[in-house]
């Protein structure tokens, strides 16, 4: 069965982000010219995803409307002369069905995917994290990448990995591969958060999942780990466990994850996609030069 259906995890409250996040969701926080998660969607249809299933929780009703077909303001461009910026709501036409359910209480991203299994079904599908973008501009066709190879070896999921630094692997899910680590390979283990002195790959899970429906039953049956959340790694744990191939895809160099989870990674992520804008990024670099320059030769402050 072809894979055409996707859940977005959108219920975090983004509490690293306060207060930029305390009144709008960390998902709808701009990057550039648009919010994080039309980033995720606009990349998902790309890769051939029709269905959208957001999994929300509370103060996330900016993320549906955003996606609804906004016709006072259509009406309101055209009336008042600026057709040109009807391109800019293009997105509302992508010919993409979209569902909404809630997570009614904060478990754990493995809890908000088992939301989903009600809408979901015993079909296969795609998870993609609302506050994370592969590639620059949404441009990145690893979900297609991962899609494919779950259709083609009958995985019983596909993970995205990326390479982070040393000091960085306490952070994540990190993998274990099999046999080597080529583009894509076979996954013997996924450690979550590992101690340093247990590591044994500096490859982390990269917000981007393709799953058949058997995780559902897995993540049933998954304990609460730290802080009571059930943990999505975990599941994916139990299906390696019960000898189900899960695969690893490794992101290359021009995939990189964006992750808008802190101020740090935020900020950096909104200077890289304004720095590439086809109409500001040119004149944003020679301010930038400007003001670094100038910052270097101002005296220190007495």
């Amino acid at each position: 069965m072809t894979v055409q259906m996707a859940v977005v995890p959108v219920a975090g409250r983004g509490t690293r982000l306060l207060p930029l996040a305390k009144s709008q969701p960390k998902e709808m926080l701009p990057v550039g010219r648009k919010p994080v998660v039309q980033y995720v969607v606009e990349e998902l249809a790309r890769c051939g995803v029709s269905r959208l299933l957001f999994v929300t929780g509370p103060g996330k009703t900016a993320i549906e409307n955003h996606f609804d077909i906004d016709a006072e303001l259509i009406a309101h461009l055209r009336e008042t002369g600026k057709e040109e910026l009807l391109e800019e709501l293009a997105f509302e036409r992508a010919d993409i069905e979209y569902f909404y359910t809630r997570q009614r209480r904060q478990l754990g991203l493995g809890h908000a995917v088992l939301c989903a299994k009600a809408v979901v079904g015993r079909e296969p599908f795609v998870v993609a994290l609302g506050d994370s973008m592969i590639g620059l501009h949404a441009q990145s066709r690893v979900v297609r990448v991962m899609i494919d190879q779950f259709e083609e070896t009958g995985a019983d999921a596909v993970v995205a990995l990326e390479e982070v630094p040393l000091e960085d692997v306490v952070r994540y899910g990190i993998a274990v591969p099999r046999d080597g680590a080529a583009e894509v390979f076979e996954l013997a283990d996924l450690i979550e958060k590992p101690a340093m002195g247990e590591v044994p790959s500096t490859l982390a899970v990269a917000a981007r999942y393709v799953f058949s429906p058997r995780i559902f039953d897995c993540l049933a049956r998954t304990a609460p780990g730290k802080n009571g959340e059930i943990q999505l790694t975990d599941a994916i744990r139990m299906l390696i466990q019960q000898g189900r191939k899960v695969l690893g895809v490794r992101l290359s160099a021009e995939q990189r994850r964006f992750d808008i989870g802190n101020f740090q990674s935020y900020f950096e992520a909104f200077v890289d996609f304004a720095l590439a804008d086809p109409q500001c990024g040119r004149a944003l670099r020679e301010h930038l030069r400007e003001w670094l320059a100038a910052t270097e030769e101002a005296p220190p402050c007495s």
